[in-house]
């Protein structure tokens, strides 16, 4: 189980959008997900299709002292979706700092909670309150991973600065290390500033940035007016397959891709490697990518389980962007994934839709 806090001081920067759309988008694709709504405004609640005051149990009655229906966590869980739940939350929440002010161990209440059900949930979101208080303490302290949203403005570096000391201070006094990422969001591509708050966000923070951006988008905030992520409201949305273009980022480098076919472990790109018995030669195929004004491009498929990272990265060869690998013989799906969008191969007219409404391309290796 993979707990993700989503957190941010700042408010305004898409934290409670990205827990409602992300978890949505991991459940679309199989994992089992829980969301942990910790922020007494109860955003993530009305967001995934509850309301707050109809609400009779939520997460402050799990871990409250005071509370005359007290419970544990798997008892509040509310079912949004199949493979998605909810753990809603109230005003309430907001008095439990005071009320735990004189108990030992009050920073780790939230992660008593969760380890309680360890192994029920592939994954859990806590959507964490805009301040960096008591209840964000808790998250982290029960996170494995913070996410970061961060708007394309400067005055927001201030806020992530304060939080990286809040994680920094975590390790030192509660002795639990967690790791952390960067995700910009509010992304507007016709304003040249949004390129020059990107460029600075990639030289500040380097590799902790995803690759995935979050484009503006009307349709993420009707689907949440509505009560429903964007994959239910309008599944073909920019706002919808941004967020599952970040659930498949997510879950390649979080979980390590299935070999192609059991047995095959290529030796070198000329070596001969084994397949039900028979010699299977590689071929080397060469990726090519046009544009030579973008900034960085990947390629990811069925070849390498859809992971991006340095092993997936084009190179810029007199203009263009060049990958070459060598593969067994058979049929792959596959996209090039350009400054944080992924979009299908222009140079080759062999594409299939896939289940998200996007374009696949196609290869066929002789």
């Amino acid at each position: 189980m993979y707990v993700i806090a989503v957190a941010n001081q700042k408010g305004g920067c898409g934290k409670t959008t990205t827990t409602v759309n992300l978890s949505a988008s991991l459940a679309y694709l199989g994992k089992k997900v829980l969301v942990i709504d910790f922020d007494p405004q109860a955003h993530a609640t009305s967001g995934l299709g509850f309301d707050p005051d109809k609400i009779e149990f939520s997460i402050y009655d799990v871990l409250s002292s005071l509370s005359q229906q007290k419970k544990d966590l798997d008892s509040v869980v509310q079912q949004v979706s199949e493979n998605l739940f909810l753990v809603p939350s109230s005003i309430l929440l907001s008095t439990l700092e005071q009320e735990l002010s004189d108990e030992i161990g009050r920073e780790t209440r939230l992660w008593s909670a969760l380890s309680q059900m360890k192994g029920q949930y592939d994954y859990v979101l806590i959507d964490c309150p805009p301040n960096l208080g008591f209840l964000t303490i808790n998250a982290l302290r029960s996170a494995n991973e913070v996410l970061i949203p961060l708007e394309m403005s400067f005055f927001s570096f201030n806020g992530v600065n304060q939080l990286l000391d809040i994680i920094n201070l975590v390790r030192e006094r509660l002795n639990h290390n967690v790791d952390y990422r960067i995700l910009m969001t509010m992304f507007d591509s016709r304003l040249q500033y949004s390129y020059y708050v990107q460029d600075a966000i990639k030289e500040r923070f380097g590799d902790k940035v995803c690759k995935t951006i979050i484009h503006i988008n009307v349709k993420l905030r009707e689907s949440a007016s509505h009560g429903k992520p964007a994959l239910y409201y309008d599944k073909y949305c920019r706002g919808a397959k941004d967020y599952l273009s970040l659930a498949r980022e997510l879950l390649s480098y979080l979980e390590a891709p299935e070999p192609l076919d059991k047995g095959w472990k290529p030796q070198s790109p000329s070596a001969p490697s084994k397949e039900m018995g028979r010699d299977m030669p590689l071929r080397m195929v060469e990726f090519i990518f046009p544009d030579p004004n973008v900034k960085e491009v990947y390629i990811a498929g069925d070849f390498n389980g859809w992971r991006i990272g340095e092993d997936s990265k084009l190179e810029k060869r007199n203009g263009v962007w060049v990958k070459s690998m060598a593969l067994p013989p058979g049929r792959y799906r596959y996209r090039f994934v350009v400054d944080g969008k992924w979009m299908d191969d222009p140079n080759n007219p062999m594409k299939e839709k896939n289940p998200y409404g996007e374009l696949d391309s196609l290869l066929n290796v002789g």
